[in-house]
């Protein structure tokens, strides 16, 4: 299995990915996006710059490669240089996944999010997290 930020020039690949497994996600302009591949796409997630961070979204594995790890390890690695809070959001049937990569449940979201948030909890049921990678804790002079 191969982890990468994928090139601007290959996201269509991505999108492909998405459709594919049926899904409405799609990558959006200015994202970063980071993929799984075993010869092909296999997950895909977007980190978008907001406010002093990031808000990961389109997290999405391939349906027939699920419970093998690689949510976590993309995950790890799209956040590994991270040194900047992250925010994501999420079904509460995925909190204790979440948990255990060491987000937790977040209230204090900047204002673009809270907005985003508040009118997407209009129709969903969804619940915010963050987290401050380890290299954003060391940065500030705390233990992660």
């Amino acid at each position: 299995m191969h982890y990468r930020l994928l090139p601007a020039p290959l996201k269509p690949l991505a999108d492909k990915f998405y459709r594919n497994q049926r899904s409405a996600m799609r990558v959006t302009a200015g994202a970063q996006l980071w993929v799984a591949e075993d010869r092909q796409i296999v997950a895909a997630l977007c980190l978008h710059q907001v406010a002093h961070g990031h808000w990961l979204t389109s997290l999405l594995v391939d349906c027939a490669r699920r419970e093998q790890g690689i949510a976590r390890q993309l995950i790890e690695t799209a956040l590994a240089d991270c040194a900047t809070p992250v925010w994501l959001f999420c079904h509460p049937q995925l909190s204790d996944f979440y948990l255990r990569l060491g987000f937790a449940p977040s209230t204090d979201l900047p204002q673009p999010l809270a907005e985003r948030l508040s009118r997407y909890q209009r129709t969903k049921s969804l619940l915010a997290f963050s987290r401050i990678s380890c290299a954003g804790l060391t940065a500030q002079g705390l233990e992660p």
